[in-house]
């Protein structure tokens, strides 16, 4: 960006989400890494902010006490943004103010409220959709972070093409650190892989898992796909039971909680695979890479992904990954996964079986994985979003 320095107003209120957060986070401190020029202001609440320290000093924060959820904010955040007197507003998710100044660029992940809307009050599913198609009408610049999520934008709400920017999401870094290209980084590598062996053990033996496992993490929302995947799981176990490694083959799900999903209870109860399918909840970082390392497959067959950002973490941990061939996932994975049909059971089954049994397959899947992880950086998207900032600025100016 050329000319005055810019006064960047970002909304950080959802900096300790799951996957949001993970956007939110590594892109403000991939910016702070690339530009000392413009004046950046984040907004949200003491818990968020404390998310980024050591940022340079064109970084300032003010505090937002709450967390957008009532209809008082609707009118509340936006008077606190008014008073900033910003050139341009970034809401980094698609929960828009309805009171939203402009300018504002909003970055949508995916279109799931649209697509699979969840059962809540009567107020909240009349509100929602008309907010969500309210943010992104009123915006001036939407960031889709894939090409699938710019169509469903373009086909559900006709937003000309020109007002969107695809711009890719990337995992955090902390899971490239032990990587193939990590070990030359580390002074003392023998010491520092002996550590971290031994950090794995530990973290396995809390969790008393002492048995080759499937994992799947993420949230276990409808479009998941979870009912189907624990029947897949059910139709390995059959297949495997005579096999020597995976005869006691597990599934671990790390995510939300399963009592608010009755039908991932009813799944596991109904195929009998209750002494084999464990429900973790969200697990701390370093325990979360730990899973992702030590499982003998991914398995993320999911029906509707805005990008998908667990496939490429696994890859980034060298676990071979199982997915979907649907919305943004090949698209994300390139061919470094084992693809199948996520509305078929046998499918996902035959997959899963095929990583598992094909010593040849699954090392070509790990080493492809690793490239795949590297077309992705922060650092990339972080200079995409700051030009979307410029262009914006200037078309304002001009107009």
């Amino acid at each position: 960006m050329n000319g005055m320095p810019l006064r960047i107003v970002l909304d950080v209120r959802h900096a300790l989400d799951f996957g949001i957060g993970t956007y939110i986070r590594n892109l403000v401190r991939a910016m702070g890494a690339i530009d000392q020029e413009n004046r950046f202001v984040l907004v949200g609440r003491p818990s968020d902010l404390q998310q980024f320290p050591g940022l340079p000093s064109n970084f300032e924060t003010i505090q937002y006490s709450r967390s957008g959820a009532e209809l008082i904010d609707h009118a509340a955040f936006p008077l606190l943004l008014r008073s900033l007197s910003a050139d341009l507003y970034h809401i980094p998710l698609n929960a828009v103010p309805l009171l939203m100044p402009k300018p504002y660029v909003v970055t949508i992940h995916d279109m799931s409220p649209l697509l699979f809307p969840e059962k809540k009050g009567v107020q909240h599913n009349r509100l929602l959709p008309y907010q969500f198609r309210r943010g992104l009408m009123r915006a001036d610049r939407i960031i889709a972070v894939s090409a699938a999520t710019r169509r469903d934008v373009q086909k559900l709400l006709g937003i000309p093409d020109e007002r969107i920017r695809q711009i890719y999401n990337a995992p955090d870094p902390r899971f490239l650190e032990h990587g193939p290209d990590a070990t030359h980084r580390v002074n003392g590598t023998e010491a520092h892989i002996d550590a971290h062996e031994n950090e794995r053990k530990r973290i396995l033996e809390r969790y008393q898992i002492d048995h080759p496992f499937l994992l799947y993490a993420g949230n276990i929302r409808t479009q998941k796909n979870i009912p189907r995947l624990v029947e897949a799981f059910a139709v390995l176990r059959g297949d495997l039971e005579n096999h020597p490694e995976y005869k006691d083959l597990r599934l671990i799900i790390i995510g939300d909680e399963i009592f608010r999903y009755p039908a991932v209870r009813r799944a596991v109860i109904q195929t009998r695979m209750e002494h084999a399918v464990r429900f973790l909840g969200f697990v701390p970082f370093d325990t979360l890479r730990i899973f992702y390392e030590s499982t003998a497959a991914f398995v993320f067959p999911s029906l509707y992904e805005g990008f998908g950002l667990p496939p490429l973490e696994a890859m980034a941990c060298g676990a071979p990954v199982v997915t979907s061939s649907v919305s943004s996932l090949p698209e994300v994975v390139g061919d470094a996964a084992m693809i199948v049909n996520p509305e078929n059971v046998f499918d996902i089954a035959r997959g899963i079986r095929d990583v598992l049994l094909d010593d040849d397959l699954r090392a070509r899947l790990v080493a492809k994985g690793f490239d795949q992880v590297k077309r992705f950086s922060w650092e990339r998207t972080a200079r995409e979003v700051l030009a979307t900032y410029g262009d914006v600025v200037a078309a304002n100016r001009r107009s």
